[in-house]
């Protein structure tokens, strides 16, 4: 049996880097990511009849979590890091394979000027240029379960912030990106063992830099800075 994975394609998102990027597809539904297919599936062909389904299953590897042994605990960031649960009752990034599974919309098919097809998603979870080894549909007969149990995930799948954006740093973003960043803010993207009193965190979206801190539990917006035309520094 061949065990060798293809990329079919990569996904585009606003998310240079891990933080800030969403602990769960569909958290934040107006994260848009598009699609383009690699080598013989750049045909139209290939995703023939997809626009018939709303949403789709990404099959993806976890190309930036780097793991240097196996261990068969992991302690999830929302439980504070500090309780350990079995690899296969989480879905913590390293995994035995590194493959991941994302349930996204599907808001249009596209073809670019050479006539291929792009996919625009919303609710993905995923880095800038992930590689994508399958697309499946969602079938919501057999893939929908709402009487199912999500043990310590459904207890914290409301987690959220207070976020105070000011207006005048609201508009240094392009009003596409507004909405967008303030729902990815609302997430609260600092792990759960990590949240450092009097610190200002940095979390890159789509070329900008969005700095913040936490102030009486609200995580309120600093600065906003271009990184594609400023000296921009990773805050340390």
């Amino acid at each position: 049996m061949n065990e060798n994975l293809i990329v079919v394609a990569r996904i585009h998102t606003g998310f240079q880097e891990k933080f800030g990027i969403p602990r769960q597809s569909g958290l934040v539904p107006s994260l848009r990511g598009e699609i383009h297919f690699e080598g013989v599936f750049r045909n139209p062909d290939a995703v023939r009849g997809i626009e018939e389904y709303s949403h789709l299953w990404l099959l993806w590897g976890f190309s930036k979590a780097k793991k240097n042994s196996m261990n068969l605990t992991v302690a999830p960031p929302r439980l504070g890091g500090k309780e350990r649960k079995g690899i296969f009752a989480t879905r913590s990034p390293f995994r035995p394979n590194s493959i991941g599974l994302s349930s996204v919309q599907l808001e249009e098919v596209r073809y670019d000027k050479n006539g291929e097809p792009v996919l625009i998603v919303s609710g993905a979870d995923l880095l800038d240029g992930t590689p994508i080894y399958d697309i499946k549909p969602y079938l919501p007969y057999t893939d929908s379960h709402p009487e199912a149990s999500g043990s310590f995930g459904e207890v914290h799948r409301k987690d959220s912030i207070a976020v105070t954006f000011p207006e005048e740093l609201k508009q240094k973003l392009p009003e596409d990106l507004q909405q967008t960043v303030l729902e990815v803010l609302s997430q609260d993207p600092r792990a759960a063992y990590n949240k450092k009193p009097d610190y200002v965190y940095g979390m890159s979206f789509a070329g900008y830099d969005i700095r913040f801190v936490i102030e009486a539990d609200t995580l309120v917006v600093k600065e906003i800075v271009d990184r594609q035309t400023s000296d921009w520094e990773r805050i340390k």
